[in-house]
């Protein structure tokens, strides 16, 4: 498990690395990158496989965890946007409600997906989850949503 217990959901976009964004070491962290660094079904689903894998060899997502959502400006998912069906598909609802997925402004997105973690029954309330937008013109990273369970 890693030790600074941080699980990252980050974007696949080679500009932010979250082990780089948050100047973590090797095993202080664990990340899933996804296209967006969304939490999708398919993410959810992945979140609670690994889970499990935990609670069957070291433990449990329990106090002390901290998710964090990582997603940047700047972002290819905006492209997508010309791909409807390929994206509702992607976050798993119809392409009439996919305004509602703010594929266009991370700031949004990011508390948006944070919401998600923070109700997903598979997680255990104690994890806490933080959201967080890198600005891939400065450098910089802001906290959106500060961390809790």
């Amino acid at each position: 498990m890693p030790s600074a217990a941080v699980l990252v959901i980050g974007c696949v976009d080679p500009r932010v690395d979250p082990s780089h964004v948050f100047r973590m070491d090797l095993g202080e962290s664990a990340v899933l990158r996804n296209i967006g660094g969304r939490v999708t079904p398919g993410m959810l689903e992945q979140l609670a496989l690994l889970r499990t894998l935990a609670q069957a060899t070291t433990g449990d997502f329990d106090r002390g965890w901290n998710f964090v959502v990582l997603q940047h400006t700047d972002c290819g998912i905006v492209h997508m946007q010309s791909h409807p069906r390929q994206l509702a598909d992607y976050f798993g609802v119809n392409p009439g409600d996919l305004s509602a997925k703010k594929v266009s402004d991370p700031y949004a997105a990011v508390a948006l997906d944070v919401a998600a973690l923070r109700a997903d029954p598979n997680l255990p309330a104690g994890v806490r989850s933080s959201g967080w937008v890198y600005d891939t013109a400065t450098g910089r990273t802001q906290l959106v949503v500060p961390p809790q369970p």
